[in-house]
């Protein structure tokens, strides 16, 4: 059995939780860095994984294809390709006013892509089917604002 200790040094006026995943993200990253510094002393060529630029991504030569998402939320996408192990590139297209997004990836991860995109698009019919909390809320709020509330003060005198 094997025991690793990491020593872990952060300044920072006050200690949150955001601090320290900023501070262990780029822990991570610099891990990564290493890895990647020494398969490059080795002479062994480096294949960038999951999300790449679309130069990497033709640069590899295995064929590109791309697919159009026109959803804002492009991290829902990229949450569940990562889960899948697809590479891929994603590209903004500014020119029309919802902007969309063009997912470029190699041809030979079109199965993987193809499952990948299914159950990104159930996620978004299952959130798109059930009713926003806000918009309960702002329901709630115009009942409120609408019930009838008598508010007269009445004295009688009981004896």
């Amino acid at each position: 059995m094997e025991s690793k200790t990491l020593t872990l040094i952060v300044s920072g006026t006050k200690f949150t939780g955001r601090l320290f995943k900023a501070a262990i993200m780029k822990y991570l990253a610099h891990l990564k860095e290493q890895k990647m510094q020494k398969q490059r002393e080795k002479g062994a060529e480096v294949k960038p994984q999951g999300r790449q630029t679309v130069k990497q991504l033709i640069g590899q030569n295995q064929g590109v294809s791309n697919l159009e998402i026109t959803a804002p939320s492009i991290k829902a996408f990229e949450r569940v390709a990562r889960k899948y192990g697809v590479d891929y590139a994603v590209k903004k297209d500014r020119s029309c006013s919802p902007p969309k997004y063009l997912v470029f990836f190699k041809a030979r991860d079109a199965d993987a892509l193809t499952s990948a995109f299914t159950e990104y698009t159930q996620k978004k019919v299952r959130k798109a089917s059930r009713p926003s909390v806000l918009a309960k809320l702002n329901q709630f709020k115009e009942l409120v604002k609408n019930a009838v509330v008598d508010r007269t003060k009445r004295k009688e005198l009981e004896r």
